[in-house]
């Protein structure tokens, strides 16, 4: 069976967020579309999602260095073994979503913590030898939902202030991930009588990327 990760990083509800109902449309979609896929949904506001801190950092580094795992503080336990659920299960899905507003040109720091979270050496990549960092999700697909009051996917402020859906490409592309979409829900508050036509353009390419992915 093929399982989607649904990942979303909106503090909101759809009511209230672009981005979390065009998400909703695209997943209702796909549902109907694969019914006998399962879709996952991690709500990063709504999850344990440790950020990498002292614990997690002191923790790592004495794993690396043959502690055993039971030498470990409580703290650092829980929140190293917390970040190993997160990065298996972003392994073990076939396809992923990410929805998120962009602030101040970036997403909500959930969403960098998650990043952060699935960036693990000889888990979701690997080094190699005279050629550096290898991705190893190779075959698996990804799209990008995001939502931002100016417009950032072109025009003159793409290139030097959009930093959110930019990082993301990278991030899947130093993954491995081997096939990447966007949808972009943008300019509703540069233009707020469009934002009507503007959401429904965008749940109409949900909709229809929603049947390809």
């Amino acid at each position: 069976m093929t399982t989607v990760l649904y990942i979303t990083a909106h503090p909101l509800d759809t009511e209230a967020s672009y981005s979390l109902s065009v998400g909703k449309e695209f997943v209702e979609a796909y549902r109907a579309e694969n019914p006998n896929d399962e879709v996952v949904h991690l709500d990063l506001y709504k999850t344990d999602l440790p950020q990498i801190d002292a614990d997690v950092l002191n923790g790592w580094y004495k794993l690396r260095t043959g502690a055993a795992f039971d030498d470990l503080t409580s703290a650092e336990k829980a929140k190293v073994s917390r970040l190993g659920e997160l990065v298996d299960q972003f392994v073990a899905a076939d396809k992923y979503v990410f929805v998120n507003p962009v602030w101040n040109f970036s997403y909500p720091p959930a969403m960098k913590a998650y990043i952060d979270a699935i960036c693990v050496a000889g888990k979701t990549f690997k080094y190699v030898a005279d050629q550096g960092p290898v991705g190893l999700l190779a075959g698996k697909k990804a799209i990008h939902i995001q939502a931002s009051g100016s417009i950032l996917s072109e025009g003159p402020l793409q290139a030097s202030f959009e930093m959110s859906h930019r990082h993301w490409e990278v991030i899947m592309k130093f993954l491995g991930v081997s096939s990447t979409e966007a949808i972009f829900v943008e300019g509703m508050g540069a233009t707020p009588d469009l934002a009507p036509a503007i959401k429904d353009k965008a749940i109409h390419k949900a909709m229809e990327l929603a049947r390809q992915f």
